[in-house]
């Protein structure tokens, strides 16, 4: 098949890598608005370059992936609608609340799929989780405990666009804890703390996140992010039930030290998301040539995605607020 990718930074840049791999794809036609990199990109993986988005999508297509900044998301996820492709986009469907809805109104009943990018659903410890979970290994839940720690924050042009440490980085683990569980989340309290540089909060955003989620049945939900872990790059899920405790992200790698001196985790930590998640990014690639060919549904729907920032969102409020928000209060 045919694979077009709109946007070659980093992500997209690795994304068109792992397409160019893959091997139901026998071709991957890249644009960007930034021509240079767009042809760099080509180069590399022996691919072609669109001149437009129209030409990208008039190239003779079987679907398309969007690797593009957060605020291009609906616009280019409608255009690919339109063509009738079927599209996977990075997380978010668009900025917010209002606008992701008006994606929903125009893909639903279009019988065109929308596959969102939240790749540790394809990660295998977190997808051991959610079988222990559904079998009932683990007994019932009544603590999950997630983490997202980057070892060094992004730069600081990046942090006024980014939607927020809740919505930007977090908003992964409130998926997943949806995704494991099958709950959904019905309060939210949040808080935040910035010790680091000043342009996070010279953004209204914190550099330290911590959000208590309270599931549908009762289930409790802490969820820590941060952008200064200096131990290297941390995210793990701890699941605690009534008969069992199971931990997704728990390797010889983990950026860990023990306290009373044990010598494990021994390994050398990921210094990012790109290398902790290699192969589950390459597992959902795979899965949107599946959803391409026809052969399954989209594994990350954009009702899915909603959900999550619609629990991002709840954080945000909260942390500004200072009190818990529950899912069913409309927003402001």
């Amino acid at each position: 098949m045919r694979i077009g990718l709109i946007g070659t930074g980093r992500i997209g840049a690795f994304h068109a890598a792992t397409l160019a791999g893959l091997p139901s794809v026998d071709g991957v036609v890249v644009y960007d608005a930034n021509a240079d990199s767009a042809r760099a990109t080509a180069e590399r993986i022996g691919g072609t370059v669109a001149g437009d988005l129209d030409g990208l999508l008039g190239a003779g297509l079987d679907g398309v992936v969007i690797t593009t900044p957060t605020a291009s998301h609906a616009e280019l996820i409608l255009a690919a609608q339109h063509a009738g492709l079927p599209a996977f986009c990075e997380k978010p469907v668009a900025s917010s609340l209002a606008e992701t809805d008006a994606v929903l109104a125009a893909v639903e009943g279009s019988g065109v799929p929308l596959h969102i990018g939240f790749q540790r659903r394809f990660d295998t410890g977190y997808q051991t989780l959610r079988e222990a979970v559904a079998s009932g290994r683990l007994g019932w839940t009544h603590t999950l405990r997630a983490c997202t720690s980057d070892p060094t924050p992004p730069h600081a042009g990046y942090i006024p666009g980014s939607g927020g440490i809740f919505r930007d980085c977090a908003v992964h683990d409130y998926d997943i804890i949806r995704w494991v569980t099958g709950r959904e989340v019905t309060e939210v309290y949040a808080t935040g703390s910035n010790r680091g540089d000043d342009f996070f909060a010279a953004a209204g955003d914190v550099d330290t996140g911590v959000t208590v989620l309270t599931l549908d049945d009762g289930t409790l939900a802490t969820c820590t992010a941060t952008r200064y872990n200096g131990a290297g790059y941390d995210v793990r899920l701890e699941v605690c039930g009534s008969k069992g405790t199971l931990v997704a992200g728990l390797t010889g790698d983990s950026p860990l030290a023990s306290a009373e001196g044990a010598r494990w985790p021994d390994g050398t930590p990921y210094p990012g998301f790109m290398e902790r998640f290699r192969d589950a990014y390459r597992a959902e690639l795979t899965a949107f040539t599946e959803v391409v060919a026809g052969t399954r549904p989209s594994p990350c729907t954009a009702q899915d995605a909603r959900a999550a920032l619609a629990v991002a969102d709840a954080a945000a409020r909260s942390r500004a607020e200072g009190r818990p928000v529950p899912l069913a209060e409309p927003a402001p």
